[in-house]
């Protein structure tokens, strides 16, 4: 079964044991209906029935020939009558998780041996000890899935599926398992996918199931994991070791499938250095098994052999990177060293002659590497040589510097700290993040062998990009992200970028944004957050043809300026519109008010001509009128003087 299978086949599961194992019909379903006891006349020919999330104490004989699948999770069942599942002749599918099944055993565990069809059960969240989950196993040879999360399981024992060997499928998570005897999974020739997640672990010492495919062994306190040596071929694909205590890579078996190793959230490179590890991994595994002859790195030679394409060994304690290690992993695709202590990654590897030359060694399928939060400031360019195919680096929230080849071509071969990183090695990168690396200068030809798709310069505050910063990558990005960087417009000078399809430019202080991006065929742009009073019509027009998707809100538009938002709103997606405001001489107003009725808020520029003229024949009638009426009163006091006299 390849991984694709094998990952349907978890997510039905899962499916399976979360809705019982049934989609259920309006007719069939009495879930959450305050029920306390099974409904009378169901009908015989029911084959599905949820009676989950409610009341039901006790359950008697059910009268339900073709029933194959029954959901009685999340009730207080307690007490099932040992006649209550005699004539559930094809019940295949059995869900009583989340109910008080750790009480009355004898009676309840008769009444499950009646079932010797049942194919998956789930009988989780029980309260089950050791003993009360062996007795309900029995008789169950059909049985290919079983689920038992959440019980008190401290022991397993290897008579607890002595009659269940076709299992296919078994969750044992969140119990308080601490020790598994030999014997207990191995005969289980049908195992596949195994779940001790979250459980009281310590160590494995001695894994021996060749037949399992996946493994999960996460939320544990595993110290260590070591496989014996032999020559059986291990099925093994996917193994889970999160979250535990390891202070050592695994020894995995010598020959395996495995692609996919998580080993994030343990104590990994808290030791001094990537030897020590390793010696002292070797030498406990020869503790372990025995052995007393001259040391043999193990888990060297049997990493090299593993077929991984993924491997995740965020938040650990690495100071040093382990090159000779994870370069033996030569199918590798997807690395994730995010969250660990790197300040500097060096070329420190041992040599192979007395000549003292640096060896070279590579990561040949390497393709995807997150380096995230870290504290890096020197990266040796040798590494960046070994990435062959590198496509996608996160480097956000570091310290990294960056520089050209020129720049950097003194330390080139030195393991001591640069000042700064060059990429010029990387002549595969697409995609890169530098997010949130306190750079405060983009020097021109930075990427000029790097075609990138994809750059994230956010939260750089103060970063100046010089002209030709982009030299190289202008003519491939389609991405790039310049937020949250304190740039005004006058800083900003971009180049024509002809594969631009995305830019972020908000939460910074533009006023206008760049003409240059007239020849992106953008769909989408951010400009919210910044200090944009109005756009450039002229440009908007010609964006609009493509764009799809615009982010304006948070700026201090002129309502009485906004030619501009007429047509945006038209052609293009405005999902911040209903959050943006624009000012006017009187108030500040919604942007969709004002686009309701624009005339209300401001006038257009006839109507203010219009007005304008009006007001000047007004003015000049008050005054003409005005004038007559000083010349006309002052006749009239003259004349009135003139005949008192």
């Amino acid at each position: 079964m390849g991984f694709p299978n094998l990952l349907l086949v978890w997510s039905l599961s899962h499916d399976l044991y979360t809705s019982g194992g049934a989609h259920y019909n309006q007719e069939n379903s009495w879930k959450n209906r305050n029920l306390s006891s099974v409904p009378p006349d169901l009908g015989g020919d029911l084959r599905e029935l949820d009676l989950s999330s409610n009341f039901i104490r006790q359950l008697h004989t059910l009268a339900l020939p073709y029933l194959e699948q029954l959901d009685l999770s999340s009730n207080q069942l307690d007490l099932i009558s040992e006649e209550a599942f005699e004539k559930l002749a094809r019940l295949e599918h059995l869900n009583l998780s989340r109910n008080e099944l750790n009480i009355n055993l004898d009676s309840n565990s008769k009444a499950l041996q009646s079932l010797g069809r049942l194919k998956s059960l789930d009988i989780s969240m029980n309260g089950l000890s050791n003993h009360a989950a062996e007795l309900y196993l029995r008789n169950k040879s059909a049985l290919h899935q079983l689920k038992m999360t959440g019980n008190a399981l401290i022991r397993l024992s290897h008579s607890l599926f002595r009659e269940s060997k076709g299992l296919q499928i078994i969750t044992i998570d969140k119990n308080l398992i601490s020790e598994i005897a030999p014997g207990t999974f191995e005969p289980l020739m049908h195992l596949e996918m195994l779940n001790l997640a979250k459980n009281n672990l310590e160590h494995i010492c001695d894994f021996k199931l060749h037949q399992v495919k996946y493994l999960n062994l996460s939320k544990n306190s595993l110290e260590f994991f070591f496989t014996s040596e032999d020559d059986h071929l291990y099925s093994l694909e996917i193994l889970d070791l999160s979250y535990n205590k390891l202070l050592y890579f695994p020894i995995v078996p010598k020959l395996n499938r495995l692609r996919y190793l998580h080993l994030q959230n343990n104590l990994l490179g808290t030791l001094n250095s990537e030897a020590t590890m390793v010696s002292e991994a070797n030498s406990l595994y020869n503790q372990i098994v025995g052995e007393e002859r001259v040391l043999r790195n193990r888990l060297h030679s049997n990493w090299r052999l593993m077929p991984l394409i993924y491997i995740d060994l965020s938040y650990n304690h690495f100071r040093a990177f382990p090159l000779e290690t994870l370069s033996l992993l030569s199918s590798l695709k997807t690395m994730n060293f995010s969250f660990n202590c790197l300040q500097n990654i060096s070329w420190k590897i041992r040599h192979y002659s007395s000549s003292g030359n640096t060896r070279q060694l590579f990561f040949p399928s390497l393709k995807h590497l997150n380096l995230q939060s870290n504290g890096l400031v020197h990266i040796s360019p040798l590494f960046f040589k070994a990435l062959t195919q590198i496509r996608t680096l996160n480097l956000e929230d570091n310290l990294v510097k960056l520089c050209t080849a020129t720049d950097n071509m003194t330390s080139f071969y030195s393991t001591q700290n640069a000042s700064c990183v060059a990429f010029e090695h990387l002549t595969t990168l697409k995609h890169l993040n530098l997010k949130e690396n306190n750079m405060e200068m983009l020097k021109p030809n930075t990427f000029l062998r790097n075609p990138l798709v994809s750059l994230n310069l956010a939260k750089n505050q103060h970063m100046v990009l010089h002209e030709g910063a982009l030299e190289g990558a202008q003519t491939t990005l389609q991405s790039l992200i310049l937020s949250e960087i304190n740039m005004s417009s006058s800083g900003l000078s971009l180049p024509c970028m002809p594969a631009l399809t995305h830019i972020n430019i908000s939460n910074n202080r533009f006023n206008e944004i760049p003409l240059s991006l007239a020849c992106s065929p953008l769909k989408s742009i951010d400009i919210s957050n910044n200090a944009f009073l109005t756009l450039n019509h002229s440009l908007i027009r010609i964006l609009s043809k493509r764009l799809l998707l615009m982010f304006i809100a948070g700026n201090p538009f002129h309502c009485c300026d906004s030619t501009w938002l007429k047509n945006l709103n038209e052609t293009t997606e405005l999902p911040d519109i209903n959050e943006t405001k624009c000012y006017t001489n009187i108030k500040n107003v919604m942007i969709r008010e004002y686009l309701k009725s624009p005339s209300l808020y401001c006038l257009d520029k006839d109507s203010e001509k219009v007005h304008l003229g009006q007001m000047v024949i007004i003015v000049l009638f008050i005054v003409v009128l005005s004038a007559t009426l000083i010349v006309f009163i002052r006749k009239l006091c003259c004349l009135k003087i003139s005949f008192m006299e």
